[in-house]
């Protein structure tokens, strides 16, 4: 008889955990012909591939064996707590964008468009139903152009924007055209001449941000060039337009410029973008164009289009008088001035300007008495932070051609380079050496993901989000034009990693993950989370971080957890009660790991029936 513990025992446990990971496999080959089959509702096609395969799915792990006993013997047989759905009313909620709660705010300074999130009694603890009909995005490239209508049936963009060839209703699909206020002609034309400017094409620019961004098509049509772009909205009488970007496949968050600091890093940004955004950029000591350049990069460009730009030809056609923009635009070019942005073009209603690399190439700055420098020594620190009527300083250089905090490769060069924040020393106690074994550690990982997910690098999940994203090494490892990360960086992270992550060319955010995420129900396809639940513990719920999780999920989209293993198993007691199918699965380097992932599905079910899919 083997001993417990020895050879044949661990030869045991190598059988069990292989058998979970075939039936793993079978289990997403089983959800692929769900969503292949274009209704997601487990149709023929899936039926008759589940008679044709043996899928045995095991039941999950226990490890009493090679682990602590806590949270694990009685989780297992203990009743489950099953979630109810919300009240169909619910079906596009957003907590923190609350139109109800809005409304108690000032309107000053656009406030009451700002994050405003519910107190924890009256927190919603349901499930968000998706809409009657609700069926799977179309496959990227084609959800730039299409989105079904049952998915956000919001007809009032198309009428509003009628003439802007923003989008169109046909049949049961919205097309989107491409089109903009500001480019009717398309965002392609549009891009093809500010790229006549600005190094758009050689992957010098990479990340960019779209301040109010409507329905996203400039961030959409700079995907096939490569171009990252963060775009935000406010959830206002534009009804669903970040919804409709996510919908369609594009990076996008709910988002406004008011009072407080956008959540992005210092140096984040190569490009920032407002295209007829409605941002009083010359008002309140030029607030607005300080912080867009604290989030611009040394060297970064800003482009302009639209009033007031070009007014003594357009004055007319804005039903604005001349006065008034005059006023504005001398304002704006005023606070360039002190910004030490270099305007390199303006061509019909769209200005461009060059952020200076550093500050020795900015005498002005160092002459003018006038400019007011933030005091904060830490320039990432934003989370709710109030914007103050300041400059953030630059890093120090040693001489006025080097670029202040680094220079940065282009991409995909940069992706894998070492960011300059680390090599810099700028990130306290992170090493180039420790950089790079992030690096290796996530590829790996990856690769024991792709092994029982098949469709993790196929482009089947187009919009990802990384809750806990570290130095970006999940996302760096997963890159593909097929699909984008959203990068979080929790607010209660040790480390402050978030500008490497953009310095790597990789797009993100912070938050705090204790409140909802700036987005719609159902706006990502996979969720990664890996020691998520381990850092928010005694913090916050499990539960509503959780039911959070659920809210962002599309229907039948996936999960991956890694955690420590009695964290996760009560993650995998909740989730069985959400109408996730999972499954505990051992770490790469086998079962006496305590690091443990746990894959999920959501599985489908709409509102009105209130009834999961058998």
């Amino acid at each position: 008889m083997a001993v417990k513990g020895g050879p044949a025992d661990n030869r045991t446990r190598s059988t069990v955990s292989i058998c979970i990971v075939i039936g793993l496999c079978c289990f997403f080959y089983i959800l692929g012909a769900w969503q292949k089959s274009g209704f997601g509702k487990g149709d023929s096609i899936a039926l008759e591939i589940t008679k044709r395969t043996d899928c045995t799915i095991l039941p999950n792990l226990s490890f009493d064996t090679h682990h602590s006993k806590q949270g694990s013997s009685g989780d297992l047989v203990s009743p489950v707590k099953k979630f109810k759905p919300c009240p169909d009313r619910f079906t596009d909620y957003t907590p923190c964008q609350d139109q109800n709660r809005a409304m108690k705010f000032p309107r000053e300074n656009m406030n009451y468009r700002e994050r405003h999130c519910p107190p924890q009694k009256e927190k919603l603890h349901c499930l968000v139903p998706p809409p009657k009909g609700y069926v799977a995005p179309f496959p990227w490239p084609k959800s730039r152009d299409y989105v079904p209508f049952a998915n956000c049936p919001y007809k009032s963009l198309t009428v509003e924007k009628a003439i802007q060839n923003w989008v169109q209703y046909e049949g049961n699909v919205f097309r989107f055209p491409g089109g903009g206020t500001q480019f009717p002609q398309g965002a392609d034309k549009y891009i093809d001449q500010l790229a006549s400017v600005i190094p758009i094409a050689n992957g010098t620019v990479r990340t960019a941000l779209d301040t109010g961004c409507g329905v996203a098509s400039w961030g959409a049509y700079l995907l096939k060039r490569n171009v990252l772009a963060m775009s935000f909205a406010p959830r206002d009488s534009h009804e669903a337009q970040v919804q409709f970007a996510l919908e369609r496949g594009v990076p996008a968050v709910i988002g406004v410029l008011g009072t407080i600091k956008l959540p992005y890093p210092s140096r984040a940004f190569d490009m920032a973008h407002c295209s007829r955004c409605l941002i009083p950029w010359g008002m309140n000591d030029g607030l607005y164009m300080m912080e867009v350049d604290r989030v611009l990069r040394p060297g970064g460009y800003w482009v302009l289009s639209g009033p007031p730009i070009n007014w003594k030809a357009n004055y007319k056609g804005w039903q604005r008088t001349k006065e008034d923009l005059e006023a504005e635009q001398n304002k704006i070019e005023e606070m360039a001035k002190l910004l030490c942005w270099e305007k390199v073009s303006e061509k019909g209603e769209t200005a461009i300007w060059r952020k200076r690399v550093n500050t020795e190439s900015c005498p002005s700055r160092l002459e003018e008495s006038t400019v007011q420098m933030c005091e904060s020594t830490n320039a990432d620190d934003v989370w709710y932070k109030k914007m103050k009527a300041c400059v953030t300083p630059l890093p120090d250089v040693e001489n006025p051609s080097e670029v202040a905090g680094g220079a940065i490769e282009p991409f995909p060069s940069r992706l894998n380079a070492i960011p300059p924040r680390i090599s810099n020393g700028l990130i306290p106690g992170v090493s180039s050496q420790a950089y790079q074994k992030d690096n290796k550690m996530w590829k790996k990982h990856v690769k024991a993901y792709s092994n029982v997910n098949k469709y993790l690098l196929t482009g089947r999940y187009r919009n990802i989000m990384d809750m806990n994203a570290g130095f970006g090494g999940f996302a760096a490892a997963i890159e593909s034009p097929k699909s984008w990360v959203m990068n979080v960086v929790p607010t209660i992270a040790k480390i402050a990693t978030l500008g490497a992550v953009y310095e790597r060319g990789l797009i993100g955010i912070y938050h705090d993950w204790c409140e909802a995420f700036s987005t719609y129900p159902r706006t990502y396809d996979l969720i990664h989370a890996s020691g998520l639940f381990t850092l928010y513990s005694n913090k916050c719920s499990m539960e509503d971080i959780l039911l959070e999780m659920d809210r962002i999920l599309r229907p039948e989209g996936a999960v991956i957890m890694r955690d420590d293993v009695d964290v996760l198993t009560k993650v995998n007691k909740l989730a069985r009660g959400m109408r996730w199918n999972t499954k505990l699965v051992d770490h790469e380097d086998g079962p006496l790991v305590r690091e443990k992932v746990l894959y999920a599905v959501k599985q489908y079910w709409v509102g009105g029936n209130q009834t999961a899919a058998s």
